[in-house]
């Protein structure tokens, strides 16, 4: 299997989006219709008070060919948290599924702090109307920091498999200073959580699912995982856990494992490989990928140079 690049297919500069936002089209996540592919990316307003971002929820509808834009989301898809929430800062990524009559939005809810950045937590919103707005089951998550995750819980991936709901999700292991005058940097990981219903989620304990490429460092995000044949799949984003903004050669790129059991994971980031492009939007990064299937096809989507700042491209598993 390989993957061939398809190009960007949305730059969000050229688009009005809602909530006054510009820039960014970030962990682009697909909901498939009969005729046409929603694909939904957290993209950046400025928060008027501090100078500081929110990210919102936005989509774009595309044809079935995944190149000609149909229109924009014009409106909120779904409002951030409210005042002291878990998700008052932004959402990042939303991973949709649908689930009996409804879409459901399995959120990554991130709030500032003082002593560092951010924490996020998951939190679950519930569409009625096919996906043109969420709304949320409460205002508290459904996932979160636990005994031995005590930070930075987020971008899940939903699964149905039989009765079972399975989540692939990012845990943090901690934060660090690497050196005297630097900020925190965090290191997060790949964990797996089990439910019967979608709401209440029972986590295999800080079990890292998957194994280090660039050392204990390395941090691990955005799984997301396909059925091909009798073997699932897991594409997801790793990098150095600091000095990975400017150093190019310790930011994002996507790796892979498979498994035959959604449980026990081994690491072949070469079978498939998909790489930088020298030159070319993606040249200094691949990351936030989300693979699915589409009128029989299995298409990736993922963000490259500044983390997705201007848009996100399209790759295509030729078998």
């Amino acid at each position: 299997m390989k993957w061939k690049k398809l190009g960007k297919i949305f730059d969000p500069t050229q688009y009005t989006l809602p909530n006054d936002c510009e820039q960014f089209a970030q962990s682009p996540q697909a909901l498939v219709f009969d005729d046409f592919v929603r694909i939904y990316f957290s993209t950046r307003a400025v928060d008027k008070s501090n100078g500081k971002y929110l990210s919102h929820i936005a989509f774009v509808d595309m044809q079935k060919n995944l190149h000609d834009v149909i229109k924009v989301s014009d409106k909120t898809v779904i409002p951030l948290g409210n005042l002291g929430c878990f998700d008052e800062h932004g959402i990042f990524p939303m991973n949709v599924m649908r689930h009996s009559e409804a879409v459901y939005g399995y959120t990554c809810g991130w709030n500032r702090r003082a002593s560092v950045s951010v924490d996020t937590a998951i939190g679950l919103a519930i569409s009625n109307d096919n996906g043109l707005t969420f709304q949320r089951v409460g205002n508290g998550p459904i996932l979160t920091a636990s005994l031995h995750e005590p930070c930075l819980v987020g971008d899940a991936f939903v699964k149905v498999v039989g009765n079972v709901f399975h989540m692939w999700y990012m845990f943090g292991t901690g934060w660090k200073r690497f050196s005297e005058d630097a900020s925190p940097d965090r290191t997060y990981k790949i964990g797996h959580a089990v439910s019967t219903d979608g709401v209440n989620w029972v986590k295999e304990e800080a079990r890292q699912l998957i194994s280090n490429r660039l050392g204990e460092d390395e941090s691990q995000a955005l799984p997301t995982v396909i059925e091909i044949g009798s073997r699932y799949h897991m594409f997801f984003c790793y990098r150095f856990s600091t000095d990975f903004r400017t150093n190019m050669s310790r930011s994002y790129r996507i790796g892979h494992a498979y498994s035959d059991d959604l449980s026990n994971w081994i690491r072949d980031d070469e079978s498939p490989s998909l790489d930088v492009t020298p030159g070319d939007w993606d040249s200094d990064m691949l990351c936030y990928p989300h693979v699915f299937e589409c009128f029989g096809k299995v298409y990736l989507l993922y963000n490259g140079n500044e983390f997705g700042r201007y848009g996100f491209g399209l790759a295509v598993l030729e078998r």
